[in-house]
């Protein structure tokens, strides 16, 4: 097995007035040229939006967004006619197919929407743009790698059209869960809180790490971590 460690300290960031991002591979202004993604994976961006601040409406194409609310709210829109508001724990996907325009807004007067936002490259281009929204707290399982979007057909799945299944994982101290990926495929892992280890590494906040030519990936917390897999063709 190899892992190779990207340490949250390293990361890109961007800083405004109404926005403070973490970017784990290439994007914006924040370019380096060993850091444009992984395997399908193109942005893992930590965000922070300022009270009653967002991202006004803007396009997309050809790409899988997640949005994962850590704390606050996110307030959506979309050219497609949905609008809602992402609660703290809850996913947003969308498909953005051959375009879609949206805005992402923090709702809130006083506090801060703190989020992942996530692209995956699909596999094919073009298509009708898609919604959907994940509620974490009733699908995620304690001690387990709880399956949320995946390529194919699964229960309780988002479908999506890009080949890469993303999985949520909460660990309790002192508990471990094993994901067994197939051959040829790659996983990166994302720790959102806490402390794991994973092939001898061992990954905190903000840390991610591309692990390739594992049959099995045993992840461990001795005091606790949330975590996403990414498992990509």
């Amino acid at each position: 097995m190899k892992i190779t460690k990207r340490p949250a300290e390293a990361r890109g960031r961007a800083r405004f007035d109404w926005l403070d991002s973490r970017h784990t591979f290439s994007f914006g202004d924040y370019y380096d040229p060993d850091q444009m993604g992984f395997r399908a994976l193109r942005v893992i961006n930590d965000d922070w939006i300022e009270p009653g601040q967002g991202f006004g409406q803007h396009p997309h194409r050809d790409a899988e967004i997640l949005s994962y609310v850590l704390e606050g709210r996110l307030q959506h829109r979309d050219s497609m006619g949905n609008g809602s508001v992402i609660e703290a724990g809850d996913l947003q996907y969308m498909s953005a197919g051959n375009g879609v325009t949206h805005s992402e807004f923090n709702p809130s007067p006083n506090e801060r929407t703190h989020l992942l936002q996530i692209w995956i490259l699909p596999d094919r281009s073009g298509g009708a743009p898609r919604y959907a929204e994940k509620e974490l707290g009733t699908a995620a399982k304690p001690n387990a790698l709880t399956l949320l979007f995946a390529g194919q057909p699964s229960d309780g799945a988002v479908r999506r059209i890009a080949d890469a299944g993303v999985y949520v994982g909460k660990l309790d101290p002192g508990h471990r869960v094993e994901h067994r990926p197939a051959p040829g495929r790659g996983v990166w892992l994302h720790v959102i809180e806490g402390t794991v280890k994973v092939g001898g590494e061992t990954l905190g906040s903000g840390d991610g790490a591309a692990i390739e030519g594992a049959d099995v990936i045993d992840i461990e917390s001795r005091s606790g971590a949330e975590f996403l897999l990414f498992d990509l063709k």
